[in-house]
């Protein structure tokens, strides 16, 4: 068998450098690229390979700059999702505290299930040089490292303590990447002698290699159950989540409500299955949700799941199904989410898949002509309560719900909303309206601040065309690479909202009786002991963003905010250049509620008369709160 001599570094670029993704028609390298920060864990291992082929093959394996860790991962992951999980970038980082920065990131790709491959350096294999600087020193483990930490974050884990390791933990990398089971944070530990140390590689194993990801078709038999399921309902509801954009399901899941008229809500990864404006298209649901939604599912006597992996928000915390005869058929390619919360009927396949033969199955049905005017009825109420949301009030600090109908009427079919953490997530969820199916990628699996910025630019690497909505908190989280976009001429946009504070959980401190307490952008008043009534901060963020090389518009406190932001959001798109747009608004103006509910225990005892508000009210919602989503089982034939 004919072999190379290669260092482990050098192995590992051209290995991945051949791996493809293959899914049905579309194969795409399953790594385009690679970031990395070097030090001296990985500047002679990884760095070194890289460096070597950028010149002797300059395409094989580009390599990319980030500022900070943690955001390479997040460019990575939004670059996932944009690709529906077929590509994502592996994450080169140096020993220590270089690696430990990447544990954020892991943990968003996999709660959010999105592929990204991390290659931490750690300590040496050897021990020649122990403790090497940047060592953790366990006492009772020598074998321990700040890697470890990892584990709990990884949907794989590996340490290549030995060279003739690196083909099986490859393999197995490549394995978990492509399957969307099991996909999320891949990690593989890289010792940082063990990276510059020579190996013989089989010649096979550096040639193409592709990876079919798979679009399991459900059991047989179990399609006809779900069909007399909704044939027998009376009231049946959708919920849409990420894995009808995973398995690019848009078509399937427009042609079986079209046919049998039974709507659909949306989780925040679900946004995008359908246009804001299909018919069966209710929104959101949820905490997040919309009242059509929300109204739709407490009357629902039949729940069907699509991809969806019924977080709290979904379900408002197990609140928002009040029929007492409620089933839930969840549709899934996991069977750990398929068979969540006593499912009646959970069907485990691609969502694609099923939904071509529950349509199939389901000929000539449709929802009841009664049903099917209470659905119009929500939507169209919904609807008109946005519209009158969204007129322009001519405040010099407009509200946030103003401001998205300025960027969203300023904005393309094609582009794509981003945001992550905030108070805007929950008024995207139902005020942003989508257009197309990559429309809206809004990190809320881990809902991490400081997401928003790198994803914008993993999105842009992917081919979108990003619009990173970010609040001021998140922003002063984590701006470092708006200097990687101005470095590659990565073209996207910023809204920058100024609210001197952390509106969402000021106003969740609110509704539970603490008085948004700690969340105030203030000058420390030390006589009080707090940050509650000091001035605000003269803090610019604007001429912050400038210094770092981007194009900088400032909206004005005007009665013309909001329409010099419509125009500055067009004239942004038109530009060649990456922009930031500044804005000012009010945290204290609201979006519509839409009904949901989110378990925040209450403080049942305190001096607060404003706790104690609070608890009253928390002890009635929580008589709406269910043990379990379904009660039962579905009669079979």
């Amino acid at each position: 068998m004919a072999t190379r001599t290669m260092t482990v570094g050098q192995a590992i670029v051209e290995f991945l450098a051949h791996q493809y993704t293959v899914d049905g028609n579309i194969r795409e390298r399953t790594i385009p690229g690679v970031f990395g920060i070097f030090g001296h864990g990985n500047v002679a291992g990884i760095g070194q390979a890289l460096k070597q082929y950028s010149i002797d093959s300059p395409l094989l394996m580009p390599y990319y700059q980030a500022r900070n860790e943690q955001a390479m991962v997040h460019e990575s992951t939004a670059f996932a999702r944009i690709k529906r999980r077929r590509a994502t970038f592996a994450c080169a980082a140096s020993v220590g505290p270089g690696a430990t920065n990447m544990l954020t990131g892991a943990a968003v790709a996999t709660t959010n299930r999105l592929p990204v491959l991390l290659l931490p350096s750690d300590t040496f294999a050897n021990r020649a040089s122990d403790p090497v600087l940047q060592q953790l020193e366990a006492p009772h483990d020598a074998s321990l490292s700040v890697n470890d930490a990892f584990k709990p974050l990884s949907r794989y884990f590996d340490r290549v303590q030995r060279p003739e390791q690196l083909f099986s933990a490859l393999l197995g990398a490549m394995r978990v990447l492509t399957d969307p089971v099991e996909t999320g944070a891949v990690t593989v530990c890289l010792p940082e002698d063990v990276q510059a140390e020579i190996i013989e590689v089989p010649e096979e194993f550096l040639a193409d290699r592709e990876w079919h990801i798979r679009r399991p078709r459900p059991d047989a038999g179990v399609i006809a159950q779900v069909a007399r399921a909704i044939r027998a309902s009376k009231k049946p509801m959708i919920i849409a989540g990420g894995g009808v954009i995973y398995s690019d399901a848009h078509d399937e899941l427009n042609t079986f409500v079209t046919q049998t008229g039974i709507p659909v809500a949306t989780s925040q990864a679900g946004v995008g299955s359908l246009n804001w404006d299909h018919p069966q298209c209710q929104g959101a649901v949820g905490t997040t949700g919309t009242t059509g939604a929300n109204r739709l599912a407490k009357e629902a006597d039949l729940i069907i799941g699509i991809g969806t992996r019924y977080s709290d928000f979904t379900t408002s915390s197990r609140s928002a199904f009040q029929n007492p005869a409620v089933k839930f058929i969840n549709i899934n390619i996991a069977s750990f989410d398929a068979f969540k919360h006593g499912s009646a009927i959970p069907v485990v396949a691609d969502a694609r898949e099923a939904l071509t033969e529950l349509t199939s199955e389901l000929t000539g049905y449709s929802i009841s002509s009664e049903y099917a005017a209470k659905s119009k009825k929500e939507k169209v109420e919904w609807d008109a309560t946005v519209d009158a949301a969204f007129v322009d009030q001519k405040r010099v600090r407009p509200s946030q719900t103003e401001i998205i109908h300025a960027v969203q009427s300023a904005s393309d079919a094609q582009d794509t909303v981003i945001c992550a953490a905030g108070s805007l997530p929950g008024d995207l969820h139902k005020l942003w309206r989508v257009r197309s199916p990559l429309g809206y990628h809004v990190e809320y699996a881990f809902s991490c601040m400081g997401y928003e910025i790198a994803a914008g630019v993993g999105a842009a690497r992917a081919g979108a065309s990003p619009i990173v909505m970010v609040g001021d908190g998140s922003y002063l989280m984590m701006h470092t690479e708006i200097v990687s976009a101005v470095a590659e001429g990565i073209k996207f946009i910023i809204v920058l909202i100024q609210n001197h504070g952390y509106a969402s959980i000021g106003h969740l401190s609110e509704s539970i009786g603490s008085e948004r307490y700690g969340t105030k952008y203030r000058f420390r008043n030390s006589q009080e002991n707090n940050f509650e009534t000091g001035d605000v901060l003269p803090v610019d963020l604007a001429t912050n963003a400038e210094s770092l090389g981007i194009n900088v518009i400032r909206i004005e406190e005007t009665s013309h905010a909001i329409a010099d932001l419509h125009d500055a959001v067009k004239k942004a798109k038109a530009s060649s250049r990456a922009t930031l747009i500044h804005i000012n608004s009010d945290p204290l103006l609201y979006a519509p509620d839409g009904e949901g509910w989110w378990d925040v225990p209450v403080a049942p005892i305190s001096t607060l008369e404003s706790t104690q508000n609070a608890y009253k009210n928390y002890q009635e919602a929580l008589k709406l709160q269910r043990p379990l989503l379904g009660n039962g089982v579905i009669e079979r034939e």
